[in-house]
């Protein structure tokens, strides 16, 4: 998810806005559309997908599909995961990185076949990130198309999520589908890509549909989750949930200037690759040591840190809050920062600076909230592991 842009062209609208607006939906401006922000409340929306399940519009999302001979090579040129490695049905989390090894933006990757790749990108950033991908296609026997105003995206979040789209379900199975694997089916009778990933460290699943039909498909979810504690639910809990789950947010916790080591997320980065842009920079901060590191904290004072607010360590400003909140399932100040490598570890003491006071806290293990696992007997049949 990516942060609010401003500018006066005129906002777009997804196929779902008429169904905000009939629940009571706060809109905003966000990332050139309009889009609810909360429903009933965010304390009350991120509670009810911790608790139950939420049901989110996100097709704000960009899709970019590569097809051809080269799809999987340009791929693997383009993120530092080894998307030749994926089979087809799986997904994975990794990033567009810059020579320097700097995020352009962060994506999903969706192995679809032989000659195919899809991409999941940020909406602030698909104007760029759609000229990064025709930039670096010359050379590559390989058709992009960017799929994405005729996408529509729903997230279906929470612990009941699987329950809820088990009885609308046709052609795949929610109840065996593992963590980061697509499957392509039918939801409410309506055509589906279904992908059990989301943005909110639950158990949960992203329902790719056409424009058309993602109305109906909104309807049955929201009819089939009414006894069960479904709420839509709006950015402002997805922003609530992601940062409880220490999930990056672009432009704010990762940007052009960081790199998947200095970010704590060396695991998108698959070393035996011979080659994806920034690897070589990657490999000289390797060997000599990231300068700073990304990590959490608790704010141990009265006040909650928010973004861009001064951090201080041993009586110097060191860096800014990145992400900060106050966690409406934790119930404490929460939020992220980059320290000097050598002081990245939890336990540290800091100061965040909040209307003029330096407020006491300390930093803590990422992620902060883990949902509850089940016995690993369990878990194997029923889930791949994952959030």
């Amino acid at each position: 998810m990516n942060h609010p842009e401003g500018g006066s062209a005129p906002l777009r609208k997804t196929a779902l806005h008429g169904r905000h607006v009939a629940l009571g939906a706060r809109m905003v401006p966000f990332a050139g559309f309009e889009m609810p922000v909360q429903y009933t409340g965010v304390i009350e929306e991120h509670r009810a997908v911790r608790t139950a399940a939420g049901l989110f519009d996100v097709s704000h999302m960009g899709e970019f599909r590569l097809r051809g001979p080269d799809a999987v090579r340009l791929a693997d040129l383009l993120v530092p995961t080894s998307v030749a490695a994926l089979p087809p049905g799986r997904v994975a989390y990794s990033g567009l990185l810059t020579e320097a090894g700097g995020f352009v933006d962060d994506v999903l990757v969706y192995r679809i076949g032989d000659r195919e790749v899809l991409f999941v990108v940020n909406a602030a950033n698909l104007d760029k990130d759609r000229e990064w991908f025709l930039e670096h296609r010359a050379g590559f026997d390989v058709e992009f198309t960017d799929e994405s105003d005729e996408t529509a995206l729903i997230a279906l979040q929470g612990p009941r999520s699987r329950e809820i789209l088990a009885g609308l379900a046709e052609g795949f199975d929610p109840l065996a589908q593992k963590y980061y694997r697509w499957a392509a089916g039918r939801v409410a009778g309506r055509p589906a890509m279904v992908s059990r990933t989301g943005y909110t460290g639950e158990i949960g699943f992203e329902i790719f549909v056409a424009p058309g039909d993602a109305p109906a498909v909104w309807d049955a979810l929201l009819a089939a989750g009414r006894g069960l504690g479904l709420l839509p639910a709006g950015l402002g809990a997805r922003d609530t949930l992601r940062l409880e789950a220490a999930m990056p947010l672009y432009g704010n916790d990762i940007d052009e200037t960081t790199t998947p080591l200095e970010a704590d997320l060396e695991f998108i980065v698959h070393w035996d690759k011979d080659r994806f842009l920034g690897k070589e920079a990657l490999v000289v901060q390797r060997q000599r040591g990231v300068p700073r590191k990304r990590v959490g904290f608790e704010v141990r004072g009265r006040g909650i840190a928010r973004h861009g607010y001064p951090v201080w360590l041993d009586g110097k400003q060191v860096s800014r809050v990145t992400s900060g909140t106050m966690a409406p399932f934790l119930g404490r100040a929460i939020g992220m920062t980059y320290l000097p490598a050598d002081r990245a570890e939890p336990g540290v003491e800091i100061e965040v600076e909040v209307r003029g006071r330096r407020l006491p806290a300390v930093t803590v293990p990422l992620p902060f909230y883990r949902r509850p696992r089940k016995k690993k007997a369990v878990r194997r049949n029923q889930d791949g592991g994952g959030a």
